[in-house]
């Protein structure tokens, strides 16, 4: 008899399990519906190629092209009487200095690049935006609506 009530419990505790089971699938089937109606609200752009083909790229290009070239030509006139120390020492100053400039030429194309996004974003409806390496599946591209955006500015 007490080797019957053990199967009993054992038994009460499996259909117990089994119906947690089907109710998480259940509900985690209603879950994924739900998710896959918001999932249009997901917008995916490829952000390297908006900042890239940004109208403010080529002038920041072109000015940081200068100032490479311009560091350069103070390093080959200003270490010629150097030692091998203070050659490293000022080269160093002078990457810090170009990394500074290209920081200073980037972030205002990031911020209007970003601003486009934001702004294509809430005209969609969308919720999240994805840069397009960063997606595996799904999501709406807005990269050329952003794009036309941009050159439009």
């Amino acid at each position: 008899m007490i080797h019957f009530k053990q199967q009993g419990k054992f038994f009460v505790v499996a259909v117990l399990f089994v119906m947690g089971v089907v109710g998480i699938i259940g509900f985690n089937t209603g879950t994924s519906h739900a998710a896959a109606v918001t999932s249009s609200a997901v917008g995916i752009v490829n952000y390297q190629l908006l900042v890239s083909q940004h109208p403010d790229t080529a002038a920041a290009e072109q000015t940081m092209n200068a100032a490479v070239a311009q560091a350069k030509s103070d390093f080959d006139a200003k270490s010629v009487n150097m030692s091998d120390q203070e050659k490293q020492a000022y080269y160093q100053q002078l990457q810090q200095e170009l990394q500074q400039k290209n920081q200073d030429l980037l972030v205002p194309i990031n911020d209007k690049v970003m601003a486009a996004v934001k702004s294509v974003a809430e005209a969609k409806g969308l919720t999240v935006v994805l840069d397009k390496n960063s997606a595996v599946y799904g999501g709406q591209d807005i990269t050329d609506d952003v794009m036309k955006l941009t050159a439009g500015k």
